[in-house]
């Protein structure tokens, strides 16, 4: 467990010297936003929260390879943006979302939260468990993400799984984002976790949004 700590730790650590304020004098690149895409939840499960493995007082978990996903919001300057939401969704192990228009419903599974909120702390730092997304026809593995400041919102992204480089190569939304930084921003490795017994993995993926003073307010 110990090493488990100190690997997300470490992620986490990685981060900071990154994003903050000060240590580079030209801009972060924005993270690219991109559409919401038609399986925004249409209607919200009870529960809301930022573990999507374990549903209001189900006792079995979702299936799939568990994964720890961390970061934080920043500005372009490294500012750290504190209690802005930050939402994902994304489909469950079997490709379906949690929506009425989803495909392969008959497969859903009802163990997966399949959306989650997250309330970013002084330091901009967000946290959520839940599985390594997976491919379905059309589209490669992604999970959705949205941030918002009080009633703005400051982003609408998606990102991408950067072991998944060939089916990446081949989805359309990923390649309409032209600007090879901003691609690598939405490019996620999803490590293992060393020791962990059930093969957990953990992502990093950095937020960078554009704001204005009137978002700072």
């Amino acid at each position: 467990m110990s090493c488990r700590r100190n690997f997300l730790r470490n992620l986490s650590i990685g981060t900071a010297a990154f994003t903050t304020s000060g240590l580079f004098a030209e801009l972060l690149t924005l993270t690219p936003s991109s559409t919401e895409g038609p399986f925004y939840p249409d209607k919200l499960p009870l529960d809301t929260d930022n573990d999507l493995l374990i549903l209001n007082d189900h006792i079995t978990p979702a299936t799939g390879i568990v994964s720890h996903l961390s970061g934080k919001v920043t500005d372009a300057k490294g500012t750290p943006i504190s209690n802005a939401v930050v939402e994902i969704w994304q489909a469950d192990n079997h490709g379906v979302y949690l929506h009425s228009g989803s495909a392969n419903k008959p497969n859903q599974d009802s163990n997966f939260q399949g959306f989650g909120r997250f309330l970013t702390n002084r330091k901009g730092e967000y946290y959520f468990r839940t599985i390594r997304p997976v491919p379905y026809p059309g589209r490669t593995p992604h999970i959705h993400v949205i941030v918002k400041k009080g009633e703005k919102r400051l982003l609408t992204s998606q990102l991408y799984v950067k072991e998944e480089a060939e089916r990446n190569s081949r989805d359309g939304l990923y390649r309409r984002i032209r600007d090879p930084k901003q691609q690598e921003n939405v490019t996620v490795s999803f490590q293992p976790i060393p020791d962990s017994p059930i093969g957990e993995l953990a992502a990093n993926f950095h937020i960078i949004v554009g704001m204005t003073p009137e978002d700072e307010a």
